[in-house]
C-alpha cells in the first residue's frame, strides 16, 4: 500500500527543484548527527535527488535515521527545503518496507484509537483504578473522563497506559495541586502521531482530525499533548 501523500505528477517534480539552487557546498551534512550512516548524507541525498535517483533515497536508512532536527535546513545558505525532501522520501517508500514497527502502529491507531490497540474498556479501567490508587494520596481525586466543559483535553502516549502507567500521575498531581479542569477522551486519545513520523500525511491528518473532534465535541478550551 502506498501512502496519497504525492501524486506520480508531484513525485517526478521532486528532484528538479533542487537543481539550481544546491551549491554542493556541504555546510548541511557538516552539522548532521547522522552524516555517513548507509554511505550517505544530506549534500549526497540532494545530489541524488538532482540527478533523478529518488529510487536509491527511498530505497536507503538515512531518511529513517534522520532526526528532523532541521540542522542541515537552517545552515543550507540556499534555504533549500531539506527536511521536505527527507520526508517525502519517508512517505513514497512502500508501507510494508517502511522499517520497524511504526507504520503497524499507524494502523492499528487507525482502527482502534491508539497506537498499541488497547480497548476502549480497558483503558476506562485502568484510568478508574490509577485514580482510586490516585484517590488515598489525594482526597477525592479521581480520573475525569469525556467532562465536558473542561478547560483542558488532555492526549495521552499510549505507552503509559500500556507499559508505564504510574507516569500518568506526575502530571495528575500537577493538575490536582492547580485545582484546574482537565479531562481525558475515552476514544482516539493516542498523543503521539507516527503518521507524521512515517511520512504517512493522509494518516496524520486523520488522527489529527479525530483529536480535533474530541476537543470539539467535548467544548475544551485548549488541546494539550503533553508528551
Amino acid at each position: 500500500m502506498e501512502p496519497l501523500l504525492l501524486s506520480k505528477r508531484e513525485r517526478r517534480k521532486l528532484a528538479s527543484q533542487y537543481a539550481e539552487l544546491c551549491l554542493t557546498c556541504g555546510t548541511c551534512a557538516g552539522g548532521c548527527p547522522v552524516t555517513g550512516v548507509d554511505g550517505l548524507d544530506v549534500r549526497k541525498v540532494v545530489r541524488l535527488a538532482v540527478l533523478g535517483l529518488d529510487q536509491e533515497i527511498i530505497d536507503s536508512k538515512f531518511p529513517w535515521v534522520c532526526t528532523m532536527c532541521g540542522r542541515c535546513e537552517h545552515a543550507c545558505p540556499m534555504n533549500i527545503d531539506l527536511l521536505k525532501l527527507l520526508r517525502s522520501a519517508r512517505a513514497m517508500r512502500d508501507r510494508d518496507k517502511v522499517p520497524g514497527v511504526l507504520h503497524k502502529g499507524v494502523e492499528m491507531c487507525l482502527k482502534t484509537g491508539n497506537n498499541v490497540g488497547i480497548p476502549e474498556e480497558d483503558f476506562k479501567f485502568l484510568l478508574e483504578d490509577l485514580g482510586a490508587e490516585l484517590a488515598e494520596e489525594l482526597p477525592g481525586f479521581e480520573v475525569p473522563v469525556d467532562k465536558k466543559g473542561a478547560k483542558y483535553l488532555f492526549t495521552i502516549n499510549s505507552k503509559e497506559p500500556f507499559a508505564e502507567p504510574e507516569d500518568m500521575m506526575f502530571w495528575w498531581r500537577i493538575l490536582y495541586a492547580a485545582g484546574e479542569s482537565w479531562t481525558v477522551a475515552s476514544k482516539n486519545w493516542e498523543g503521539v502521531n507516527w503518521g507524521l513520523f512515517t511520512g504517512d500525511d493522509e494518516a496524520m491528518k486523520e488522527i489529527v482530525g479525530r483529536l480535533v473532534q474530541n476537543y470539539k465535541e467535548l467544548e475544551c478550551e485548549y488541546l494539550v499533548l503533553p508528551e
